[in-house]
């Protein structure tokens, strides 16, 4: 076993399988239930020793007006350490789905200061496929509280009270990872009591165009998505329904 000093935003299931013993490498798990489908998040198997990385309650302000709110800089601080997490700890986050949800921890983690975190391509699926082993969904492990400090990274963030400035500045491009039908308020939005609506000079990326099955694209296909819909020295701003799928 050795301690992982730097690892790529995505790693594959083989890197993990080889690598899930490292001393400073934390998994979790991130699934929640997809809104639309009704599909549930509901698994009774996860990776050996994966904690819930739980998006909904821990880590979003609850009190907030709307769902999965970015919390506080405190209350992100004291859940991650509450699950071990270490300002040295190398981190690596699934999901049920593929790759749905986990990209949102991800995202809260750099967000908050943790400089090693990955998504695990595939997620839980590919896991599967390649028949690495599993074990039973139990509680979460009792683990020895962490010394991770968080530090907010505001530049990850676009407040709403600048939303308007920047849908007129040519500089930003806003794309929204709703599926086409909500984009184009063909349907209704899935939350009871929210209506339909498109930001002002926003395009639409629904977010599993950016997949391959449960797997991200490659950097070419990539490359090629994204250079279809902004210029390459454009700030690009992401947006959904409520902060998940962006």
């Amino acid at each position: 076993m050795s301690e992982i000093t730097e690892i790529d935003n995505i790693v594959s299931v083989e890197w993990l399988y080889n690598h899930i013993q490292d001393t400073n490498l934390l998994v979790f798990d991130a699934t929640i239930s997809k809104v639309i489908g009704g599909v549930s998040a509901l698994e009774t198997m996860k990776l050996h020793g994966a904690q819930f990385f739980d998006i909904k309650n821990k880590f979003s302000n609850r009190n907030a007006t709307f769902p999965n709110t970015i919390p506080s800089t405190q209350q992100f601080e004291t859940a991650a350490q509450e699950l071990g997490i270490n300002n040295n700890s190398t981190i690596v986050i699934y999901d049920s789905h593929g790759i749905y949800s986990s990209a949102r921890a991800w995202w809260l983690l750099k967000t908050f200061g943790l400089k090693n975190a990955a998504i695990l391509d595939g997620g839980l699926p590919e896991w599967k496929t390649k028949g690495y082993p599993l074990e039973e969904k139990t509680t979460n492990n009792s683990v020895k509280k962490g010394d991770f400090k968080a530090h907010y990274n505001s530049d990850q963030v676009v407040y709403i009270d600048s939303l308007d400035a920047i849908t007129k500045d040519k500089k930003f491009k806003i794309i929204d990872a709703r599926s086409s039908d909500r984009f184009n308020c063909i349907v209704a939005e899935p939350r009871t009591g929210l209506r339909s609506g498109t930001i002002p000079s926003s395009v639409n990326l629904p977010f599993n165009h950016v997949l391959n099955g449960n797997k991200l694209k490659s950097k070419e296909e990539l490359h090629a998505v994204f250079s279809a819909l902004a210029q390459h020295n454009q700030h690009l701003v992401f947006t959904c329904g409520s902060g998940i799928t962006a």
